[in-house]
């Protein structure tokens, strides 16, 4: 499941970092018992999901969040953070709820995230290779 929403979800952003995985790697990523995996849905359609990472003190990192791509544009994407926000608030224990992204996102996403109460920690700059 979370290989196939990451290929769909992420074609668009250019998610190209863990697409050469085995079927083993994606195994011994998703059934962590650290790593939580919420599907979206719409009635009856899956529009999107969301991975939630457990991490030390009481960190938690959105790892990705997205939307299928027939489901961008409809004003979903706010909704579906705010769902991942409280998720990861409710999970227990949670100190700080946090995310990466990038350039390459959504052009509203950083947007959302900071309609949804979070502040950019730090910019970097990436080299891209031809």
């Amino acid at each position: 499941m979370n290989r196939r929403f990451y290929q769909l979800v992420g074609a668009p952003w250019r998610w190209t970092d863990k697409l050469q995985w085995s079927d083993g790697d994606w195994s011994r990523y998703a059934c962590r018992e650290e790593l939580g995996t919420w599907v979206a849905r719409l009635g009856d359609d899956v529009v999107g999901y969301f991975e939630l990472e457990c991490q030390h003190d009481g960190d938690v990192e959105i790892k990705y969040l997205g939307l299928l791509p027939d489901f961008i544009g409809r004003g979903l994407g706010g909704p579906l953070l705010s769902q991942a926000v409280e998720a990861a608030w409710n999970l227990g224990g949670t100190r700080r709820v946090w995310v990466h992204t990038c350039t390459d996102d959504h052009e509203h996403a950083l947007g959302n995230y900071l309609k949804r109460g979070f502040t950019i920690f730090k910019t970097e700059p990436i080299e891209r290779q031809a």
